[in-house]
């Protein structure tokens, strides 16, 4: 079972918002408060010092109901003593009303100073950006500077997003070069943006703050991965699922060990590596608990799928892509849970329809190349700088190409995509793990992929989980990492997992 948080986007908490306003169980200028007051404990949690020893603030306050978040944020520092200087980009009475009310409430405590082109560096102890936020439709160029000037503050808060970042899509908007914040405080549900593309590296700390509001029908669920229960219960090893792997030809045999030497590390019952005959002396060596059966060609493969305890199939790291183009139609005709990365993907792609007979049991593990092999066009659009938001981003690519193929697509990187053609999709991100970018660590995640499958798991939580537990066998191990590494690290990880 695979565990996590949903996150939103954009118009889905909009449209949250406004069900729960309409429905009168909250009014806007409620909401606005609440979401004032959250960024203030947030920001005395992240830094209890503060609250002990109030200092000064920076508020920089937007044209829109961010920027009444921020007069709610500046209202309320007041209060606990700080001294506060609050700019506003804009003209006040542009502001919405419930903006404009918090605007009249700061204006009765202090100053509102409008915001400069050119500003200076900011000295006060704390800033907070509540320029724009997850509603941006346009670059924020024209503000840089002052989003620049932001950051010579020690501790720089971001209300809901920093402005200029697309909350659906974790790109920037534009050309401007935004400062990172020290902690980003969102509301009532995670963005896409705080974890996809740059925005991990914008946003610092996410902090969520509830705001009493109920998620209802808000379409297809996003789930931020964050657990899974790995336990295996009582059993026949056939119980656990039986994996093939099928290997490549002399000297091309160590990415399928990888993936088989993962399928059997993440609890498959039994897993057999299938090279050519020509190579089988080649996987002589330990693990002993491999078994190792030849495979030459389409007919083969047919006749070993006539056990039906074959559970799962691996096919694509180190193979070939000849070898996998002949291979990949008795494997799909099978309707067997397979993965298919590596060579079986650039096959796929070469072929006049290449997603004839994918099912939700495939999962399919592009990385960014193998992706724009398989999906040109969804990856032009993704390679295109946004100059308005929402931007397409990783996520929307993920579930266009799960719809078109019908099978989960696993969308590699630090920001991981897994997507099903039902439109459910999961998030993993993980940016602290450049060691991780090594030859062979996609083979091993695909046989764990493989060995979840076998095990009954769904293809989207197979995926899922087995992206998880790969980046924390990553994280264990730590620096120096090569994909021999990870396989021997998920005992442990599996442990501490609770399985």
């Amino acid at each position: 079972m695979l565990h996590g948080t949903q996150i939103l986007g954009s118009a889905q908490m909009r449209a949250i918002e406004s069900a729960a306003i309409a429905q009168g169980t909250v009014t806007a200028a409620t909401l606005m408060e609440r979401a004032g007051q959250g960024v203030v404990t947030a920001i005395l949690d992240r830094w209890p010092d503060l609250a002990q020893a109030p200092g000064q603030a920076v508020v920089l306050c937007g044209p829109g109901n961010n920027g009444g978040d921020g007069f709610v944020v500046a209202r309320l520092l007041a209060g606990r003593g700080w001294q506060l200087r609050v700019l506003l980009a804009g003209d006040p009475a542009a502001l919405p009303a419930d903006a404009r009310r918090n605007h009249d409430l700061w204006r009765a405590l202090g100053p509102v100073a409008p915001l400069s082109a050119d500003p200076a560096p900011v000295t006060a102890d704390l800033a907070v950006d509540a320029l724009f936020g997850i509603g941006l439709t346009r670059p924020v160029d024209a503000f840089a500077p002052a989003l620049s000037a932001l950051r010579a503050a020690p501790r720089l808060v971001a209300v809901d997003v920093p402005s200029g970042l697309c909350a659906d899509s974790g790109q920037v908007i534009g050309a401007a070069r935004l400062a990172p914040a020290d902690l980003t405080v969102t509301f009532h549900r995670a963005k896409p943006g705080h974890y996809l593309s740059q925005g991990p590296g914008l946003c610092g700390h996410v902090a969520l703050v509830d705001l009493g509001l109920a998620d209802a029908g808000q379409g297809p669920p996003t789930t931020l991965i964050e657990g899974a229960d790995l336990a295996k219960p009582q059993g026949h090893k056939f119980d656990h699922g039986h994996v093939m792997v099928v290997a490549g030809g002399p000297a091309q045999g160590g990415a399928a060990r990888l993936s088989a030497r993962a399928a059997l590390r993440i609890g498959a019952g039994l897993v057999t590596l299938c090279p050519p005959q020509a190579a089988l002396a080649e996987h002589s060596g330990p693990p002993d608990a491999l078994m190792r059966r030849p495979l030459d060609g389409s007919e083969d493969l047919e006749r070993l799928l006539g056990d039906g305890r074959v559970a799962a199939l691996c096919l694509g790291p180190g193979c070939g892509i000849e070898r996998a183009a002949s291979l990949l139609p008795p494997l799909i005709r099978s309707g067997r849970a397979a993965v298919l990365d590596a060579d079986a993907i650039t096959a796929l792609a070469a072929q006049a329809d290449p997603f004839r007979g994918l099912h939700d049991r495939c999962v399919l593990t592009p990385h960014a190349g193998e992706f724009g092999r398989l999906f040109p066009d969804l990856a032009t659009r993704l390679d295109e700088p946004p100059q308005t938001g929402p931007a397409f981003s990783r996520l929307d690519a993920a579930r266009q190409a799960a719809a078109r193929t019908g099978a989960v697509i696993l969308l590699k990187g630090p920001d991981t995509v897994i997507a099903a053609p039902d439109g459910r999709a999961a998030i993993h991100s993980a940016t602290d793990l450049p060691w991780l970018a090594t030859a062979g660590a996609g083979d091993v995640l695909a046989g764990m992929i493989a060995g979840l499958l076998a095990r009954g798991w769904p293809a989207l939580e197979a995926a899922s989980a087995a992206t998880l537990v790969h980046a924390r066998a990553a994280r264990r191990f730590g620096p120096g990492l090569i994909a021999d590494d990870l396989p021997d690290q998920l005992p442990f990880v599996l442990r501490d997992m609770g399985a």
